[in-house]
């Protein structure tokens, strides 16, 4: 079996692959302040019944991939694959400086690798990321403020607005403060995805294969008016793709 840490800034996904398909997900919180042996404590009920071969690293959070490293040699007792510098991964990066490239978004193309035609991943995570790949190669990326960074946001630099639960409102009118609030984090966040969907499609001049992933796809998606392909595992299988090549 075989182990792998998405990590993000928000939350870390950790998925079970047997080398070909990805059996199991769970997700737990991310804490810079944890050691290795408090994040073991928390995946070991997850993990006790398997035996790993191999482990791998994707992370945005350099402090936790401290952590998660020490916790596989300690525990698991093998070195991680760390998705980084020298690593093969059979993404091409074509951006101003490619050593700035985060390793979820290399993942999230090698897991889109199998897509012939131009692909534009759109991953709702702390941050939205809209990634454009063409023949397993990076040419351009936005980055915008993620759903749940908009509503901390917005509770925390007004004076009179509520902490409110992301749902989707009945209308797109709300008519009371919660209402407004949520349709403005969901509704908003669709029209953002249609609207630079249509902007990257101009501007490429190509057809596009919209993908979406991350935890909150299965809210925004329903409510795009793009055409849009759902994968949750689009990350976590792409660094599957990325350790196989190692």
């Amino acid at each position: 079996m075989i182990l792998l840490f998405d990590v993000g800034n928000t939350e870390i996904k950790l998925a079970f692959s047997d080398g070909v398909d990805i059996l199991e997900k769970y997700r737990i919180s991310t804490d810079k302040n944890l050691s290795s042996d408090a994040y073991f404590l928390q995946i070991k009920p997850f993990i006790d019944r398997y035996a790993f071969e191999r482990v791998a690293i994707a992370s945005v959070v350099p402090i936790v991939t401290k952590a998660l490293k020490d916790l596989s040699v300690k525990y698991l007792k093998m070195t991680p694959l760390i998705v980084g510098p020298g690593i093969k991964t059979g993404v091409n990066v074509k951006t101003d400086y490619p050593k700035e490239v985060g390793a979820d978004l290399i993942c999230a193309v090698a897991g889109a690798a199998k897509y012939e035609q131009p692909v534009l991943v759109v991953d709702l995570g702390t941050a939205t990321k809209y990634i454009y790949t063409e023949k397993n190669t990076i040419k351009g990326v936005i980055i915008t403020p993620g759903v749940m960074i908009s509503m901390r946001a917005m509770v925390s630099n007004t004076a009179l607005l509520p902490e409110f639960d992301l749902e989707v409102p009945q209308n797109v009118l709300g008519t009371n403060t919660i209402a407004c609030m949520q349709s403005g984090v969901t509704y908003g966040v669709a029209a953002q995805v249609d609207g630079l969907v249509k902007r990257v499609h101009d501007e490429v001049n190509k057809e596009l294969l919209v993908i979406m992933t991350g935890g909150l796809s299965e809210i925004i998606k329903p409510l795009c008016e793009t055409k849009v392909i759902k994968d949750e595992n689009l990350v976590v299988r792409g660094l599957l793709e990325i350790l196989l090549k190692n």
